[in-house]
């Protein structure tokens, strides 16, 4: 028998345990980009995103759990669905340059009980992708989960094999965590499952060095940025 070690057992800090709120199914507005509640309206904007480039817009599903979508009326029964669940807070996306929604993303796995939030379920048109609409697009939730609703822990987890969603989260500033082998199934095959997350003392520079990436002033008059997010980021810790 093993004897017990002599003292306390070491244990985690203490945190404040009260249950964070629910995000509200609200509007969040940035300068580049507005987010509005998912609903069936969004549909024909949302397939005519679809069908801006065939072969981009085939693989854009490629690791998504769903799509691509048949037609205008399925991709429509899919958004009334997928708007409507009640663990999972969707917006539709729509970049203030053209006016017209290009996407959706959500806020999930939602635990206010361990203050715990995933921003998932990104769909970007090929249009959006690689803009400034859509690094604000994902900001805006994850500044609202952290900010606004004190989540203390902010996740992201794709598809191991899905290198540019891996890319993305480690742009942003998520810390890669791991990978669940065989996670799930999805469209079925199995997957496994990479997890990046953001603390909550981890979050101000991150936030902080999103914001200076978007500044108008980080732009080049051709719109290619002075400064990196990564770099940005450092800079910012440094202080």
């Amino acid at each position: 028998m093993t004897a017990l070690p002599v003292g306390p057992l070491p244990v985690g800090p203490t945190v404040d345990a009260t249950p964070r709120p629910l995000p509200p199914r609200v509007a969040l507005r940035g300068t580049h980009v507005h987010l509005e509640p998912l609903h069936p309206r969004h549909a024909p904007d949302l397939w005519r995103a679809a069908e801006g480039g065939t072969t981009h817009g085939d693989a854009s599903w490629a690791y998504m759990g769903y799509g691509p979508f048949p037609s205008e009326d399925a991709l429509a029964r899919f958004v009334a669905d997928f708007s409507t669940q009640q663990d999972v807070v969707a917006w539709a996306v729509r970049p203030v340059a053209t006016g017209t929604v290009t996407g959706w993303l959500a806020l999930m796995s939602i635990e206010p009980k361990h203050a715990a939030i995933e921003l998932g379920n990104i769909w970007f048109g090929p249009a959006m992708q690689r803009t400034r609409a859509a690094t604000e697009a994902m900001f805006l939730p994850l500044r609202h989960a952290a900010d606004d609703l004190g989540y203390r822990r902010l996740v992201w987890k794709c598809n191991a094999l899905n290198a540019p969603s891996r890319r993305a989260a480690e742009r942003l500033g998520f810390t890669f965590e791991g990978v669940h082998r065989a996670h799930m199934v999805v469209k079925g095959r199995r997957r496994d499952t990479a997890w990046f997350s953001i603390l909550d003392d981890e979050w101000p520079p991150v936030r902080d060095a999103i914001l200076a990436w978007l500044d108008p002033a980080n732009f080049a008059p051709d719109g290619t940025a002075k400064q990196g997010l990564a770099e940005l980021r450092t800079a910012i810790s440094a202080r």
